[in-house]
């Protein structure tokens, strides 16, 4: 049901505070402050104060970053594993004196701390040497897309001015044009004798004092020509650590797989956690269901990181296919970089139980809300409410907020929204927030429910259609497996509603009548798709987003 939107305005209660007052909580503070959580998840252990000393002593030398991160959980659980792929593991202690003689390697070929290191290649133990090793070093750590082409990589190179591409041996092709004094170092046995990471462990030379700590620099998730450079700012103390913690039921010696690309913010962000809670990392070079399924089975995980595509794709797996399979050890499904529907929220707790928890957020504001199973089942297509540390408000035209129920902008307040992009850019801020690009309200118990993007509202004859709200419509629809809805341009109506639908096994017989009958006795007559065009899949992203403008254009409208 939408909210209504004629409500009186007024100041709104609960975690929209005001838009214009700043934080007075600085990082000590916010430690205090999430002490308690910290404690209860094992980050912190009042009972053990040395391991609270060399915490410390680590954090004064390297700050919150990877690099500490792992040197402090190297201190308390040296011998248990960190990360581990298809063929190799590594345990927090060979993680970090790994990593320091990458470091070393990098250092001999004339990278500095001023100076960026490029990381390409899959979820493997490689890829976490490397960027842990980047940031021993100090110097920037760029991550990038699998799926960017020879082009677009050369272009982001040569903005960023990359000193030195870290690539899996499979993706060497694409660095076919990238500047001939850019340094490559393969992840694997390099070809004609080339640089690999092995060799840079071997290379005696001096580790410069570090005085500096490296940014990660995230691409965003555009489709159109180069992606944009997020500067991501290097974390001031455990506060986001807190923050997290807060939303997510994760406690110390946790074994996680993150099923979800590690050159995404959301797979990067549980990436730092891990070390801080002294949690094993399972990763797989490919993530389809059945890979995903039996790593957790193999590994014994607790904790899955996905994002929606995925566990769909989970739940579709035979009843057969699954047993076979024992997932009972997992208790939190940590999904986002999607929306997630009812509907697969209904089915994925069927299939394994109330587990799962999403995540609002974006690379430009890290999160911005955390919906737990309950929440979940009490509001259908919520995303959640603003966890530890963080400010979300709701704003309407005249940039004050909105009370609960009413439609407004979104904006977000943390300690780890981005720096700008690397052009120059930014997003729009406000007091201390940054605006998501997204529209939606907040309900009476402070959960948000998203309408749309700003920008991707459907103007049909003069009444505005959110997408989303005619995807949650149809997603629950028998035979339907997915659904994405964009707008399409209509010669009387200005724009027209289009929805694209992905049948599953049982929806042989469906037709665009019926879809659209079903749509008719759930949405208001405007937003009904005037258009329902059957697809074999929907084109996405490599976090798993629909791409709406690789949708293919309606019969009669011109691509």
């Amino acid at each position: 049901m939408s909210p209504a939107t004629d409500a009186a305005a007024g100041a709104p209660a609960g975690p929209s505070a005001p838009a214009r007052r700043q934080s007075a909580v600085g990082p000590i503070g916010e430690l205090l402050r999430g002490l308690p959580v910290l404690v209860r998840a094992g980050v912190v252990n009042p009972a053990r104060p040395d391991h609270g000393i060399r915490q410390l002593r680590h954090l004064r030398q390297f700050g919150p970053t990877l690099a500490g991160g792992f040197a402090s959980a190297a201190d308390r659980a040296p011998d248990r594993v960190a990360v581990v792929d298809e063929t190799h593991s590594l345990t927090f202690a060979e993680l970090v004196a790994r990593s320091t003689a990458i470091a070393r390697g990098m250092a001999s070929l004339g990278v500095g701390q001023s100076d960026t290191v490029a990381i390409l290649g899959p979820n493997e133990v490689a890829f976490v040497e490397a960027l842990v090793a980047t940031s021993r070093l100090g110097a920037d750590a760029v991550l990038l897309s699998t799926f960017l082409s020879a082009e677009q990589l050369t272009r982001v190179v040569e903005r960023e001015k990359v000193r030195l591409v870290v690539v899996h041996p499979d993706l060497m092709h694409v660095l076919s044009d990238i500047p001939p004094d850019v340094v490559v170092v393969t992840t694997g046995a390099a070809p004609d004798g080339g640089l690999d990471l092995d060799g840079l462990a071997r290379t005696e030379h001096p580790l410069p004092k570090q005085h500096r700590r490296g940014r990660i620099v995230i691409l965003t998730s555009g489709t159109t020509g180069v992606p944009k450079s997020a500067r991501r700012p290097a974390p001031s103390g455990l506060g986001p650590v807190a923050s997290m913690l807060s939303g997510f039921p994760l406690r110390a010696g946790e074994t996680i797989m993150i099923s979800s690309p590690l050159f995404h913010t959301w797979a990067l962000g549980m990436l730092q956690l891990a070390p801080a809670i002294v949690s094993t990392v399972v990763l797989r070079k490919r993530a389809d269901a059945e890979t995903v399924l039996a790593a957790l089975s193999a590994h014994r995980c607790t904790a899955l990181v996905g994002v929606p595509v995925i566990l769909d794709r989970l739940c579709s797996l035979p009843v057969q296919v699954r047993a076979t399979h024992d997932t009972s050890r997992l208790r939190v499904v940590a999904s986002s970089g999607a929306a997630l529907l009812p509907d697969l929220v209904t089915r994925f707790h069927a299939a394994f139980g109330p587990v799962l928890h999403n995540l609002y957020g974006a690379t430009e504001v890290s999160w911005a809300t955390i919906a737990g199973p309950q929440d979940l089942e009490a509001a259908p297509g919520t995303v959640g409410r603003a966890p530890f540390g963080t400010r979300l408000v709701i704003l309407g035209d005249d940039d004050e907020p909105l009370p609960a129920g009413r439609i407004g902008r979104v904006y977000v307040g943390n300690s780890l929204l981005f720096d700008g992009y690397s052009d120059g850019g930014d997003r729009p801020r406000l007091g201390g927030l940054i605006a998501t690009g997204d529209r939606g309200w907040l309900d009476e118990d402070g959960r948000l429910m998203l309408s749309g993007r700003e920008d991707g509202m459907v103007n049909t004859g003069g009444e505005k259609v959110h997408p989303e709200e005619v995807e949650q419509a149809l997603s629950g629809m028998p035979g339907v497996r997915e659904v994405a809805v964009r707008g399409w341009p209509h010669p009387d109506m200005g724009q027209q509603v289009v929805a694209y639908v992905v049948r599953d096994d049982e929806g042989t017989a469906l037709d665009a009548e019926i879809v659209r009958e079903y749509a008719r006795r759930r949405l208001s007559r405007f937003a009904v798709p005037r258009e329902v065009v059957f697809v074999d899949e929907l084109p996405r992203t490599p976090t798993g987003k629909v791409v709406p403008r690789l949708l293919p254009p309606p019969p009669g409208v011109a691509g």
